[in-house]
Parts: C-alpha cells; sequence; structure tokens
C-alpha cells in the first residue's frame, strides 16, 4: 500500500519539476550578466554593512559609510 504512496509522491515531484522549468523563459546573456552584477553589489553591500556595525575607528566608519552609499547607488542604477 505505502508503495503506490510513494510512487505518486515521484510522479507529483516529476510533474512539479518539468512545470517550473517550462514556466520560465530562458534569460538572454545580458540579463544573466544583470542579475550577477545586482547579486555582488547586494553581497558587496551586504558585507559592508556587517563590517560597519564592527568597526572601531572613526576613519574607518567613514570609509565603509561611503562604500555603502556608493553601493546603494549602483544598486539602484541596476533596477532603473
Amino acid at each position: 500500500m505505502a508503495r503506490g504512496f510513494e510512487s505518486k509522491d515521484v510522479e507529483f515531484q516529476q510533474a512539479e519539476k518539468e512545470r517550473a522549468t517550462t514556466q520560465r523563459r530562458a534569460l538572454t546573456a545580458e540579463e544573466r550578466e544583470a542579475d550577477a552584477k545586482r547579486r555582488t553589489l547586494e553581497l558587496a553591500l551586504a558585507r559592508a554593512k556587517g563590517d560597519l556595525t564592527a568597526a572601531r575607528t572613526a576613519a574607518h566608519k567613514r570609509m565603509l559609510a561611503e562604500a555603502i552609499t556608493a553601493l546603494e547607488q549602483q544598486l539602484a542604477a541596476t533596477r532603473d
């Protein structure tokens, strides 16, 4: 009896995988590059914000704040 449920589950998983792949359109090279750039900027921004919370000197905090501002501007430009 349990074997029937397992095969139905596998069937369902395969159908879901096929449905998910058919709904997405292929990205162009430019779209993939833009996505990669955006993810890189998001990661750099998260890292800089984390570093800012751990920074101890005023000069380091100022440098990180400027870097965060620049990264946020770059990220906003990618969304336009």
